[in-house]
């Protein structure tokens, strides 16, 4: 055989089978902000743990998020470096006009249609595992998983986790922790705290690639309110569980990089806005007498701060020009607050969900509303929310990065999307399809 041919396939061989630079364990804190850990003296906050790392590695100024700007969009986005066109979780909740799933979540990884970075480590036989990552129910590539699903908040719920989660991990865990499984419903601090036990158990198995996902500041921002005092101490809160986690990281394995994201932003908001009640008017939904959805043409798929719209027919021009015209006079009128309107070709554009036909923005301190008899405005039944698109500079998020080869200063702005080859490159993995290169 030629030296040539030889140098060609051990070049081949070392390309199919990367080996790991460094274990990685990724920890999203949803809803925080960047100027919450850059600004902390000046907001007040004690952050001495997410304060230290920022200072020994790299941030980013903010993180350009996907549309929309919601959790579990961009949660999926994290770990698979594309767009909700791509992955194919374009909301947190299911589409579901006439209720018939019972607000049920994207909880299952069935839907994912991107590969993600469980997968690429566990091919090049690492080890993962994950506490509570959205969409991760059934997850391929993780060998021990704990994913988030809830449903009721009784005593059943945590039957159905130990059902779906890696088989036996539950019990073993809760054995070795010495306390039940937070239920997922809880998204309290205190609730993030019980999994932080969790995950540090499962350090200590030291598995190269890592995902713990936090909810707490973010149920508080919602219910209080960006720079509330509610929220500021579910940061501080969750600063020591940061701190307390990467500690259990770090003594498990020395050399690990310590990657830290948010999702997303937040705003105040004051007011609901019933995006319904134009869609009623031009009989485009029709409600049955027990005033649920009976048929729909055209629906408004909430997101927060923004709303998809979905067609029943999508290829019916005559449905779409009926539609674009409703949008088209609702933007124009001031009760509305809306400050664009993204036809499908915009919604390409900006990665959203491949089923949406149009995509309406909202201004800034206005949400959806979700009751469709309520009247056009009322107030807000938050006092925060995200969902704006990701051009709201207030929706950029957070990106800390820790750990050995990683430069310290500042990242810029940087694209969501370039997060996970990031983590890939780090992991010395290779992560197929993804939309940015790396940028750390």
């Amino acid at each position: 055989m030629r030296s040539s041919t030889i140098l060609a396939a051990v070049a081949a061989l070392l390309a199919a089978s990367p080996v790991a630079a460094s274990p990685v364990i990724l920890i999203s804190l949803d809803g925080l902000r960047p100027d919450d850990v850059a600004k902390a003296k000046a907001r007040g906050l004690k952050l001495p743990a997410l304060t230290a790392l920022a200072a020994e590695g790299a941030t980013a100024d903010g993180v350009i998020g996907v549309l929309p700007t919601l959790t579990y969009p961009s949660h999926t986005t994290l770990v698979t470096g594309v767009s909700p066109s791509r992955h194919g979780i374009g909301n947190n909740l299911t589409f579901d006009p006439e209720g018939k799933n019972q607000g049920g979540w994207y909880w299952y990884a069935a839907d994912v249609r991107a590969e993600t970075l469980w997968q690429a480590a566990h091919k090049a036989g690492l080890r993962t595992a994950n506490v509570h990552w959205p969409v991760t129910v059934g997850a391929s590539g993780v060998d021990a998983n704990l994913p988030q699903i809830w449903r009721t908040g009784t005593a059943d719920d945590p039957k159905l986790l130990a059902a779906l989660a890696t088989p036996g991990l539950v019990a073993r865990l809760e054995k070795q922790v010495g306390a039940p499984y937070p239920q997922g419903i809880d998204e309290s601090v205190g609730g993030d705290a019980g999994r932080v036990r969790f995950a540090k158990a499962l350090l200590a198995d030291k598995p190269q690639f890592t995902t713990v996902y936090m909810a707490g500041i973010d149920h508080a921002e919602h219910h209080g309110g960006p720079g509330s005092p509610e929220a500021s101490a579910a940061i501080e809160q969750t600063d020591a569980l940061v701190g307390d986690l990467v500690a259990a990281a770090r003594q498990a394995m020395p050399d690990i990089t310590v990657v830290l994201v948010s999702d997303h932003g937040f705003l105040p908001i004051s007011t609901d806005i019933n995006l319904f009640r134009p869609f009623l008017d031009a009989g485009l939904i029709t409600l049955g007498a027990d005033g649920k959805v009976a048929s729909w043409e055209a629906m408004p798929w909430l997101a927060g701060g923004s709303a998809a719209v979905r067609l029943a027919r999508p290829s019916d021009a005559a449905l779409v020009s009926r539609v674009r015209k409703m949008l088209d006079t609702m933007a124009s009128d001031p009760a509305y607050h809306i400050t664009r309107i993204l036809d499908r070709t915009a919604v390409v554009q900006q990665g959203g969900a491949s089923e949406a036909s149009f995509f309406i923005a909202m201004a800034p301190g206005f949400e959806t509303g979700r009751d469709p008899a309520a009247p056009v405005a009322q107030p807000a039944t938050y006092k925060g929310m995200h969902g704006y698109l990701p051009s709201e500079p207030a929706m950029r998020s957070t990106l800390i990065v820790a750990g050995p080869g990683v430069k310290r200063g500042s990242l810029g702005v940087v694209d969501m999307r370039a997060i996970a080859p990031s983590i890939a490159r780090i992991l010395g993995v290779t992560l197929p399809g993804t939309e940015m290169k790396s940028v750390f």
